[in-house]
């Protein structure tokens, strides 16, 4: 017999030795013995109280045994002659989307204009170090997509698009820790990602698909309305019948692109706003109510604030505990931050996106003349603004948080992770009043919600811009483009996901339209 149960323990209870074992027999009434396993499904912790509390889920085994294997199966066969399904990009979209077609019998063939991980980490390395960006292999593009050295977190809210489980599952089958399955917020973290992308690669090949890197796909041939090629910068046409277009949220040269070839696209809202970057010790003593380190058996605090400002959401995104901040630019003459943790998120800043809502038909009025790029050329302003303020290099512009919000330049700066450096920039006045007003009263709010989080010990660093495509390219229902028959916008690049597994789901779902159709 199974029974699932919930149980609460606090933090004394926590160090006890089989305290979960305890906990459910005397709340199913039964006998430490007759228990076979206690398995944990799921594990949160809830700190709004001084007393804090571990929130757990669990399967309670009574004389019977945890199946060894799961029960999610993957069934992956050789496809080596099969008929081939074209994938332009190598992110969560287009990796899933590869599985995808290896498990119905049809053979992935894999274009990605970046490199795999292991030579990737030399393009990381050079625009840390040198301020130097290559414009088809760093935090962006490359095997893995924007994930790989960003973080790895895996938290959806994207729960009616397919199975989650199954993702993580996946993840689990090709090397992520079990741990994945259990987190109420799981994070593999971005010293781990590179070696399970990895696996999945090698997956790929060994059923007989193909994975070609250093390859940028530069033009479509299209033909009555069909796509009938891909040309690639190398010179070569390659022939297709169905592409799936899993380039991410950066590739701002594909959505240029099929607008030079009047391709339908639409302009689409979305949020930009900076990083604001935290010792730590700060996050950890409001989060757990402490004065002094936290306790050991509590991870790096997090945070998620949410505030309506002049009718607007004013919001954290991406919130790293004990992260990095990053440079997340994808071509010279730009300034972009993001964040990321390692696994252990044992760095001593904690860092987060905090954003503002921007409505694309009301606040681009001055960019109407590029259409359905007005958003995209409004990110593009405001990261060369960044890149100007930081030094015309890879240095972001930055300001002390509580200057920020007075209107002050900052004399100078807080220790800081991001490893290009940072320079003291007016960002109260540099970022449009559409951002910069709202972001100013959103932190004064903060300040109050979590009282110690407003303090000139932060720093607040810009330009976080690319939290989201700012271009959808539109489908039917049927997933396929309205108007070029055999093309499958996918994932966060073309607007239908936002995140690992939400572009992993939907790249499932491409490769299932696409064969479908085929």
């Amino acid at each position: 017999m199974i029974k699932e149960i919930q149980l609460r323990v606090n933090l004394i209870e926590e160090r006890k030795e089989n305290i979960l074992l305890h906990k459910a027999a005397k709340q199913l009434d039964v006998a430490k013995n007759d228990i076979s396993a206690v398995k944990v499904l799921r594990k949160s912790i809830d700190a709004r109280k001084k007393d804090i509390i571990f929130n757990y889920k669990v399967a309670v085994y009574i004389s019977e045994n945890i199946p060894e294997k799961s029960a999610y199966i993957f069934d992956y066969k050789d496809v080596s002659n099969a008929k081939e399904v074209h994938i332009v990009g190598f992110g969560p979209a287009g990796m899933y989307a590869a599985l995808r077609c290896i498990e119905l019998g049809f053979k992935p063939v894999v274009l990605e204009r970046g490199k795999n991980v292991q030579d990737r980490r030399r393009d990381i390395k050079a625009i840390n170090q040198d301020h130097i960006v290559n414009n088809d292999s760093n935090y962006c593009y490359g095997e893995g997509g924007a994930g790989t050295y960003s973080d790895g977190k895996l938290y959806t809210r994207s729960l009616k698009r397919g199975d989650v489980r199954r993702i993580f599952e996946n993840l689990v089958f090709h090397g992520a820790t079990e741990q994945i399955l259990i987190d109420a917020h799981p994070h593999i973290g971005t010293n781990k990602l590179p070696k399970i992308i990895q696996n999945i690669r090698e997956n790929i090949l060994k059923y007989g698909g193909e994975v070609h890197f250093e390859t940028r796909v530069e033009d479509f041939v299209i033909k009555n309305n069909k796509i009938q090629a891909l040309h690639l910068q190398n010179g070569q046409e390659m022939l297709v019948n169905s592409v799936i277009l899993a380039t991410g949220h950066s590739a701002r040269d594909i959505y240029e692109l099929l607008h030079k070839k009047n391709i339908a696209l639409k302009a689409k809202s979305f949020a930009m706003g900076v990083r604001v970057e935290h010792p730590q010790e700060i996050i950890d003593q409001i989060q757990y109510s402490c004065s002094g380190e936290r306790d050991e058996l509590l991870p790096a605090a997090a945070y998620s604030l949410v505030q309506q400002v002049n009718n607007r959401g004013v919001y954290s995104f991406c919130m790293c505990p004990g992260g990095f901040i990053v440079p997340a630019a994808t071509a010279s003459g730009e300034v972009v931050v993001n964040g990321m943790s390692p696994s252990r998120r044992n760095n001593k800043f904690a860092n987060s996106g905090i954003v503002v809502e921007l409505d694309i038909d009301r606040d681009f009025k001055r960019y109407e003349e590029f259409g359905a790029l007005k958003g995209l050329e409004f990110q593009k302003d405001l990261e060369k603004i960044s890149f100007f303020a930081g030094g015309r290099t890879q240095t972001a512009p930055a300001q002390r948080l509580v200057d920020f919000v007075e209107g002050k330049l900052s004399s100078n700066l807080n220790e800081t992770s991001y490893q290009p450096g940072l320079n003291s920039a007016p960002l109260h006045s540099l970022l449009p009043k559409i951002i910069g007003s709202r972001l100013r009263k959103g932190f004064e709010g903060f300040g109050k919600k979590m009282h110690g989080y407003y303090t000139n010990e932060a720093n607040i660093v810009g330009v976080e811009s690319r939290t989201s495509s700012p271009v959808n390219i539109p489908r039917k229902e049927d997933l396929e483009h309205p108007e070029i028959e055999g093309l499958f916008p996918c994932g966060e690049g073309g607007g239908y996901a936002g995140g690992i597994v939400s572009a992993a789901m939907d790249g499932e779902r491409c490769a299932e339209a696409a064969i479908a159709k085929m």
